[in-house]
C-alpha cells in the first residue's frame, strides 16, 4: 500500500486525563516495528472496561492515551518478520494475546500470555515505546488494542484473523464481549449437557453466557436482574426463566435454591458487584456447583463466603476473555446448529462516529453512542473465522 512504511495522519479519540472527556484529534500513528501490524480499524466496540479506566479507577490506567480494545478492521502494513499476516487481511485486534512460546501458552490450563504482560500494562509496545503521537506528545496504547483510532498498531501476537465476508461492525465484538461471556460458559464452566445455570447480570456479557449455556444445552437458564425490561430480550437468547431480586424479600440465593431444588449447577457473575459475586457463588448446589466471576470489579474490593461454602464441595473460578486461547485464529465459536441471535450491544462505527462528532462534551457510553440491535444468524459461527 502506498502509506506503507510512512507516518500515517488520522484522527482518534484520545483521552487526555482521568475523569477528562474524549476528544477526537489529529494523531500520527507511525509504521510498525518487527513482530507488528498495523490496522485500519473499520468498526470498534465500547466496553465498561474504557468508561472503567477513562474514571480514573482503574490502577494500571495511563494518561494521555487512546482507548478501545472490541474492534475489527484491516491490516495495512506488517512490520518485518511478520508472516501470519499481510496486508488486506481482515482481523480482530486482541488483549490477551498468544506468543505460544512462554510458559502460561504451553500449559493448556491458562490462555494468559504473559509475553508481552508488563509493557501493555504500561501501555507500550513490547520495544517499551509508542506508536501514538498528538501535538508533538507521545499517546500511550490502551490493553495492546486502542480500536479508538482510525489506525492501530499492534503486536502481531495480538492479532486473530477472520473470514473477509464476515461483517466487521459486528465481529469486533469478538474482541471482548461474545468471547468473554460465550467462552466462560463453555471454556472455563464447561457446561454440561442437561445442567441448570444461573446469569447474574443481563448486559452484554450476560447475554454472551446465556449464548454459551444454550450451546453447551443447558436445560435450565436462569436470568437475574433487577431491570425486568432486559427479560424479553434475554429470553430470545435462551434465558428459559427470570428472576428480579427486587421483587423477593429473601436474599437472591435462597430464591434459587427453592427454583432449583438445592441450588444451579453453574452460575455466572457478569456484573463485578462483589456482593452479587458471593451470592452467585451461594446460589450453586452443594457438592458440585461452580461460580465463573466474569465481571470486574473496582480496585481494591475483596470478596468474601463463608468457608463452609467451599468446603461442602462448591467451586469458585474467574475467567479472563471466556478462557479462549487464540494463536492466529478463533476457534471456540464452533456450533453445527442454526442459531439466530438478537444482541444489544452499544458499538458505533468508528469511522462515521469520528467525522460526524467534533468532539465529545460528556463521555457517557450510554448516550454518546448509538445502542444498536443487529442479528447475527450464521449456520457455523466458526465459518465466519479463519
Amino acid at each position: 500500500m502506498a502509506t506503507s512504511g510512512k507516518v500515517i495522519r488520522c484522527r482518534a479519540a484520545v483521552a487526555w486525563g482521568a475523569g477528562r472527556p474524549l476528544e477526537v484529534e489529529e494523531v500520527e500513528v507511525s509504521p510498525p516495528k518487527a513482530g507488528e501490524v498495523r490496522v485500519k480499524i473499520v468498526a470498534t466496540g465500547v466496553c465498561h472496561t474504557d468508561s472503567y479506566t477513562l474514571s480514573g479507577s482503574d490502577p494500571e490506567g495511563v494518561f494521555p492515551v487512546v482507548l478501545g480494545h472490541e474492534g475489527a478492521g484491516l491490516v495495512e502494513s506488517v512490520g518485518e518478520g511478520v508472516v501470519d499476516f499481510a496486508p488486506g487481511d481482515a482481523v480482530i485486534p486482541l488483549y490477551v494475546p498468544q506468543c505460544r512460546e512462554c510458559k502460561f501458552c504451553r500449559n493448556p490450563k491458562t490462555n494468559l500470555c504473559q509475553k508481552i504482560r508488563l509493557t501493555q500494562g504500561r501501555g507500550l509496545m513490547p520495544d517499551g515505546t509508542t506508536r501514538f503521537s498528538c501535538r508533538g506528545q507521545d499517546l500511550f496504547h490502551f490493553m495492546g488494542c486502542s480500536t479508538f483510532s482510525e489506525y492501530t498498531v499492534v503486536a502481531q501476537i495480538s492479532l486473530a484473523k477472520v473470514d473477509p465476508s464476515a461483517p466487521l461492525d459486528k465481529v469486533c465484538l469478538l474482541g471482548c464481549g461474545i468471547t468473554t461471556g460465550y467462552g466462560a460458559a463453555l471454556n472455563t464452566a464447561k457446561v454440561e449437557p442437561g445442567s441448570t445455570c444461573a446469569v447474574f447480570g443481563l448486559g452484554a456479557l450476560g447475554l454472551a453466557a446465556v449464548m454459551g449455556c444454550r450451546a453447551a444445552g443447558a436445560a435450565r437458564i436462569i436470568g437475574v436482574d433487577v431491570n425486568p425490561d432486559k427479560f424479553p430480550t434475554a429470553r430470545e437468547f435462551g434465558v428459559t426463566e427470570v428472576v428480579n431480586p427486587r421483587e423477593h424479600n429473601k436474599p437472591t440465593q435462597d430464591v434459587l435454591a427453592e427454583m432449583t431444588d438445592g441450588g444451579v449447577d453453574y452460575s455466572f457473575e457478569c456484573v463485578g458487584n462483589v456482593d452479587i459475586m458471593r451470592a452467585a457463588l451461594e446460589a450453586c448446589h452443594k457438592g458440585w456447583g461452580t461460580s465463573v466471576i466474569i465481571g470486574v470489579a473496582a480496585a481494591g474490593q475483596e470478596i468474601s463466603t463463608r468457608p463452609f461454602q467451599l468446603v461442602t464441595g462448591r467451586t469458585w473460578k474467574g475467567t479472563a476473555f471466556g478462557g479462549t486461547s487464540v494463536c492466529v485464529r478463533i476457534d471456540i465459536f464452533t456450533n453445527t446448529h442454526t442459531h439466530t441471535y438478537i444482541y444489544t450491544h452499544i458499538y458505533t462505527n468508528l469511522h462515521t462516529y469520528i467525522h460526524s462528532v467534533p468532539s465529545i462534551s460528556q463521555l457517557t457510553f450510554h448516550s454518546s453512542t448509538s445502542q444498536m440491535m443487529f442479528l447475527i444468524r450464521y449456520r457455523n459461527i466458526s465459518a465466519i473465522l479463519r
